[in-house]
């Protein structure tokens, strides 16, 4: 009696353990994967120009490749426009790329940022490589996940370069897709020293209060109604935190719009939704840098 006894516990034991392992198992399994997430976005697309860079060109611009820094000896090469006629130091801006990488359609917003009276520094996040479609951007924002804290070295040397080394007064980020995360990253990466930050659809936002708390600077975001990473409903949660927190924060939630809307590179762009978020993201930047 005391066998069967004994061996009947030791079934609840077991059973209660597997009842206990299974959900964490279950919910590591399910765990997003932001490039798979990104790709299923991006699915069919292709990085071509879109409209708001294949507008005019402005020709009052200079611009030159230059080495904002090193990680592990390893020079950072990036692409910076300023306008031709400045005298003195002009304001900074962080320009983040999409997950295609620092192409072509990068390099054109920097000189139309550049244009709106900033020195505005693209930084390069994979290592001198751009993808051409959604399988080779899938496997470049793999591997520059892998190791995020060299992404954060990254944009952090591209802050120093502006603020050091070209003496800009106020410095802010922005950035599209994969770098619409970035450039929230980057306000948390330097929470107290940058000045206002525009982030496009960064699918991976945090909503950590603990995290947001640390902001200091203004903060704009731009979302498609239609997105699914992130959702409505987490543009929704990432605001609401950033109002509890008491944040300077505006965030645009724009109707028939869907991820990527403003993208320089792809397919996805939506002509009234870009237009009227690139007209309050110059508000913004004059504002606040």
């Amino acid at each position: 009696m005391r066998k069967l006894f004994a061996l009947a516990l030791l079934t609840v034991f077991v059973l209660v353990g597997c009842a206990t392992f299974k959900p964490a198992a279950s919910e590591q399994a399910i765990a997003p994967d932001p490039s798979q997430q990104m790709a299923e976005l991006h699915e069919g697309d292709t990085p071509t120009p879109s409209p708001i860079v294949l507008a005019e060109d402005p020709q009052n611009v200079t611009t030159q490749e230059v080495t904002y820094g090193t990680i592990d000896s390893t020079p950072l090469t990036g692409y910076l426009a300023q306008p031709a006629d400045a005298t003195s130091p002009l304001p900074g801006l962080i320009v983040i790329q999409e997950w295609w990488g620092l192409n072509d359609n990068i390099e054109a917003m920097t000189r139309r940022l550049a244009a709106e009276g900033y020195t505005a520094l693209a930084v390069d996040l994979y290592d001198d490589q751009v993808a051409d479609t959604p399988d080779q951007a899938r496997t470049l924002v793999q591997a520059a996940l892998a190791n995020p804290e060299r992404l954060e070295q990254n944009v952090v040397s591209a802050y120093t370069y502006l603020s050091e080394t070209l003496g800009a007064p106020t410095v802010g980020s922005i950035g599209w897709c994969f770098g619409g995360t970035w450039s929230l990253n980057t306000a948390l990466a330097l929470p107290e020293e940058l000045d206002a930050a525009v982030i496009y659809y960064g699918g991976q936002i945090t909503t950590d209060g603990d995290r947001l708390a640390t902001l200091q600077m203004p903060i704009q975001g731009h979302f498609g109604a239609l997105d699914t990473n992130p959702s409505p409903e987490k543009v929704q949660e990432f605001e609401t935190t950033l109002n509890e927190l008491g944040k300077t924060a505006e965030i645009y939630l724009y109707d028939n719009a869907g991820h990527a809307f403003a993208n320089p590179s792809g397919t996805r762009y939506n002509e009234a939704a870009a237009t009227l978020s690139w007209q309050r993201t110059v508000e913004f930047l004059n504002q606040h840098l």
